[in-house]
């Protein structure tokens, strides 16, 4: 079978800052918990989602369709059929949407927002933060 990758037309893993909606939320769900290596067909995606929600096969097929345009997905045909995988890890796209997020503050802001995450993060959040700092090493305290 001869596979052909989708081109991308964004830049960037998380193409833009727009939010996920439900549904796409729970489609990259699926692909997020696929093994690394792995891809899905949409009626695979389908058949996931259709255990917990009444979803159609046709409404799954667009929904996919549309992250791979924004390029959150990568979409390679497999002879009649497409196979898709997350673009990036949740962790990558999620560190992604918070960089988009910071960017588009002033200068004056970024730090007051930094402050008031900080100030709600859990104790494991702020040990994880820790420690991310301490791997960076003195320059990044």
């Amino acid at each position: 079978m001869r596979k052909t990758k989708k081109a991308s037309t964004t830049t960037g893993r998380t193409g833009g800052k727009a939010a996920l909606g439900d549904l796409e939320r729970a489609v990259m769900d699926v692909l997020w918990d696929l093994p690394a290596d792995e891809e899905a067909t949409v009626r695979e995606v389908h058949g996931r989602l259709a255990e917990s929600r009444d979803v159609a096969y046709t409404t799954v097929m667009t929904v996919m369709d549309r992250l791979a345009r924004k390029g959150l997905v990568l979409q390679e045909k497999d002879g009649r059929a497409y196979r898709y995988r997350a673009q990036a890890t949740r962790a990558e796209m999620t560190a992604d949407l918070m960089r988009d997020t910071l960017a588009d503050l002033g200068s004056t802001e970024r730090a007051p927002a930094l402050v008031a995450f900080v100030e709600e993060a859990s104790p494991e959040d702020l040990a994880a933060l820790r420690k991310a700092l301490d791997a960076l090493g003195p320059e990044a305290r």
